[in-house]
């Protein structure tokens, strides 16, 4: 009888597995909090002293040369932090989303603060370049940092990268939510339980540090005087159609800016950094007001809405510009970048329409919210996460289905124009897929089985599987099945292949095209 009660009682113990993971990601949260949050408000109060620079130097003259000098020099010193470790450059989100896929590999303090100082000398000077991206990898930096330190498995450091990737984008936009969705949806391409449950939890506790900092009001809080009818849904599909085309040039254009730089000009990569860094000078005399990565131009469009022949040239600077700015490498992002071009497109489209006498001025402020959202999904080609944050950032649900419509229709033109995520494009232009390696240290990953996949419907033995690879078991809901040669793949199982850890990027990339077992 004792016997039995022991073993009744194990059998019951609970599983405290996620529960230590959620503890840890809420960890991470904090850490990654605090950090976000002092590389935000630096970069505020940079911004805001270059633009007082740019008002003495229009009274003082002799400053300009000085200033010229200066520009050259944080140029020089953050293309040297890049040339250093090539992978602070950018966005930072293609690097995370290498990590997680097993392609690329780098070490966390010498990119943790090497990202942190150069994103700031890099957006806080006014380049158009985003916080949102060096956030997402200053928190994954961060995750990967922890779980190196107290000695984790590969498996559990993949979820803490992960973790620390939506703490950083909520505590840069304040949208847990929807930054936990990003991490799912376009970085890491799996909505395990165990990943979701720790990076909504970090993403959580990295909002409340934020908020701490930057107060309850939502990033991008726009005021609009009434819903949207139905009557006015024929233009949200307009609307949605001109963003994908636009969307689909913006990811042309970006992806060929580096071989453009390389084409034209004839130092060494690590110092193109120099072009924006000069560039940026007149448009600080001219438009200040326009500087940095959109936050404060989005707002200034939806209350004091310029002419259309304005909003052309506003867009026309900013996209050149900020192709500019990425382009030459600088550590900054396109996040937000991207947002302020869809809000000033959404009111292109409506001031275009008011003057053909096609649409009510009322609702032209409800184009510029959900045009930011369109315009997201149709370049990131994540419409859930786009969805959500531009209701967290604007703070109300009233949009949620205008939203839904311009995000999908966006989505579908840019998918049918041949366009691909614009992370993971990126990614491709830094790395390969590795090739096969055999007798290191064992990992695994798990690789879901969606609806209209390949897989769905055959048995395991219908495959030639991968060498070096081992399938030990296949997770359908909350179980796990031991898989054999009969076993039925269906849609929504996820596959939990056992490989070597530095295999795992050669092996997403065969699994994607896994041939039939023809003998």
């Amino acid at each position: 009888m004792q016997w039995k009660g022991t073993k009744s009682t194990q059998k019951n113990k609970p599983d405290q597995t996620r529960l230590l993971s959620i503890l840890k990601g809420c960890l991470i949260g904090i850490l990654a909090g605090f950090v976000v949050s002092a590389f935000r408000q630096m970069i505020v109060q940079s911004l805001n002293f270059v633009v007082f620079m740019y008002k003495q130097i229009a009274l003082n003259w002799w400053l300009l040369p000085v200033w010229i000098i200066l520009m050259i020099n944080l140029a020089i010193f953050v293309g040297y932090l890049g040339k250093q470790f090539p992978e602070i450059k950018g966005s930072g989100i293609p690097q995370v989303e290498g990590q997680l896929s097993g392609n690329l590999e780098y070490a966390w303090w010498p990119v943790l603060w090497r990202k942190f100082v150069g994103g700031i000398l890099a957006i806080g000077p006014g380049l158009f370049l985003g916080r949102e991206g060096p956030s997402i990898q200053l928190g994954a930096t961060i995750g990967q940092g922890y779980a190196e330190l107290s000695h984790e498995s590969e498996v559990d450091r993949r979820v803490f990268i992960a973790s620390g990737a939506a703490a950083g984008l909520s505590a840069a936009f304040n949208a847990p939510i929807a930054s936990t969705l990003f991490v799912l949806e376009e970085v890491y391409h799996n909505f395990s339980p165990l990943i979701w449950t720790t990076a909504l939890a970090s993403a959580i506790t990295a909002n409340f540090v934020s908020t701490g900092f930057f107060g309850l009001t939502p990033v991008l809080h726009i005021v609009y005087a009434r819903a949207l009818p139905l009557t006015m849904y024929p233009h949200v599909l307009l609307l949605g159609i001109f963003l994908g085309v636009m969307g689909f040039v913006y990811q042309r254009v970006l992806l060929k800016m580096n071989d453009w730089y390389k084409a034209l000009l004839r130092f060494p990569d690590w110092l193109f950094g120099i072009v924006p860094f000069l560039l940026v000078i007149p448009l600080g005399f001219l438009v200040p007001q326009l500087l940095g990565g959109g936050n404060s131009v989005i707002l200034q469009i939806a209350t004091q809405l310029p002419g259309l022949s304005l909003l052309i040239g506003i867009f026309l600077i900013r996209f050149i510009f900020s192709m500019i700015s990425y382009g030459s490498g600088l550590p900054g992002g396109i996040f937000l970048p991207i947002l302020s071009l869809g809000a000033i497109l959404g009111a292109i489209y409506g001031q275009t329409m008011i003057s053909l006498g096609l649409f009510p001025p009322a609702y032209l402020t409800n184009f510029i919210v959900i045009a930011m959202a369109g315009y997201f999904a149709g370049i990131g080609k994540a419409p859930f996460t786009a969805i959500l944050l531009i209701t967290e950032m604007v703070g109300t649900l009233h949009h949620l289905m205008p939203l839904a419509v311009v995000s999908i229709t966006a989505y579908l033109v840019v998918d049918l124009l041949g366009g691909a995520p614009i992370y993971e494009s990126l990614l491709h232009r830094i790395v390969k897929p590795t090739m096969p390696h055999s007798g290191g240290k064992l990992d695994r990953i798990e690789f879901p089985i969606f609806a209209g996949s390949y897989l769905a419907g055959h048995q395991v033995r219908d495959f030639k599987w991968p060498q070096n690879s081992l399938l030990v078991a296949v997770r359908r809901g909350e179980r796990e099945i031991i898989p054999h040669g009969d076993t039925l793949l269906l849609a929504g199982d996820t596959l939990i292949i056992s490989t070597d850890h530095r295999n795992r990027g050669h092996l997403f990339h065969l699994l994607n095209q896994l041939p039939i077992e023809t003998g």
